[in-house]
């Protein structure tokens, strides 16, 4: 008897336990889903103004669960995004449609569709960087937003063809080493956004012809302040104070040696390829140099210096015979016994070597080699 009692309890808990699961009022059917919605849907758009066309898009609502982005460019596969999040995207310059598809709890589904227009700004600070090696340039350039560059030489005439220079956004472009003849160009440098809008530049360029003699200091294409000079002596190409008589040039050379200056004092002028013409002694043993200087007898040393295959160097004194007017001085090395075909690569002027000095004042002109 008391086991059947114990049975009929049981059964009865297990049928007041099964009753409990389900609480008043709250059963399987889902259907009030089909009243939740989402609404004021938007498309946040992030443009980075830097020329990359990075774009980034957050889709935004109330009652998103996620979304997905068609960017209307590219891929035609959408980006699915959960809610608060955003996809990237990089445009060319141009007008674009995004698409973002909103789905909210209920699985409905919401279309809009956005405008977009990219638009590349004009690159800025741009810098050109060159050197020669001889009268081969070298050219690198960089500019902010610069997406690419051109350079036009300025020595292909009305019809040149703008030559592309490689590098990356935001980083230094550069192009194959261009090969001048001598002269006088305009170079041009293009630096490009990536659309339309684009920063033009010019430099004026000279190009010099390797230094060598004659030495006129007219000659827009020579680089007369090769080298340099040594002992508290300074030079520059003036206008000619003094025309007349042998020389009526507009442009010469004043050499100045101050005061305490050293006697060794002076000027070196590079002769080496491909910058420079080597002095070769078979084109004339005489160095001509035109002088004017206000007083007598101090004498100009011309020297030839670096010689081929072992050579010494040569010097020469020759003092001035006339004061207050152009005088030629004439440096004969034929008599120091200079082998043939001896070629010299550096030109050196002292003046008054054996003093140092009291603020002396001399013009050089068309230097010059003779027989």
């Amino acid at each position: 008897m008391k086991n059947r009692i114990f049975i009929l309890s049981l059964i009865l808990m297990l049928f007041l336990t099964w009753s409990c699961t389900i609480p008043d009022g709250i059963d399987d059917d889902l259907s009030f889903l089909d009243s939740i919605g989402s609404a004021a849907h938007d498309g946040i758009f992030t443009i980075t103004r830097d020329n990359s066309g990075l774009v980034t898009i957050k889709p935004v609502g109330e009652g998103i669960t996620y979304s997905k982005v068609s960017f209307g460019h590219g891929s035609s596969n959408p980006v699915t995004l959960k809610a608060g999040l955003s996809a990237s995207h990089n445009y060319p310059e141009g007008n674009y449609t995004v698409t973002v598809n909103y789905f909210d709890l209920a699985g409905k589904e919401t279309v809009k569709t956005y405008p977009l227009q990219m638009t590349y700004v004009a690159p800025e600070n741009v810098s050109a960087t060159w050197n020669f090696e001889g009268t081969t340039m070298v050219l690198t350039a960089k500019a902010d937003y610069a997406n690419g560059f051109q350079v036009l030489w300025g020595d292909g005439g009305a019809n040149e063809v703008p030559v592309n220079m490689e590098g990356t956004l935001g980083g230094t472009f550069s192009v194959a080493p261009h090969t001048y003849s001598p002269g006088v160009y305009t170079l041009t440098v293009i630096a490009l956004s990536g659309g339309a809008a684009k920063t033009t530049v010019t430099y004026p360029i000279i190009v010099f012809a390797p230094f060598s003699l004659p030495i006129t200091y007219e000659s827009p294409i020579q680089n007369y302040n090769i080298g340099g000079t040594f002992g508290d002596v300074s030079v520059g190409q003036v206008a000619n104070p003094f025309p007349g008589g042998i020389n009526t040039s507009a442009t010469v050379r004043k050499y100045t040696k101050a005061v305490n200056a050293p006697g060794w004092g002076g000027t070196w002028t590079p002769l080496s390829l491909p910058n420079g013409v080597p002095i070769n002694i078979d084109d004339g043993s005489k160095i001509l140099v035109h002088i004017y200087s206000t007083e007598i007898g101090k004498a100009v040393n011309v020297e030839l210096e670096q010689g081929s295959n072992g050579v010494a160097n040569q010097i020469l004194k020759v003092a001035n015979t006339k004061a207050n007017e152009w005088e030629e001085l004439v440096f004969d090395f034929g008599a120091l016994g200079i082998p043939a075909g001896t070629t010299f690569k550096q030109l050196v002027f002292r003046y008054n070597d054996v003093a140092n000095g009291e603020g002396e004042v001399i013009y050089l002109d068309n230097i010059s080699q003779s027989n």
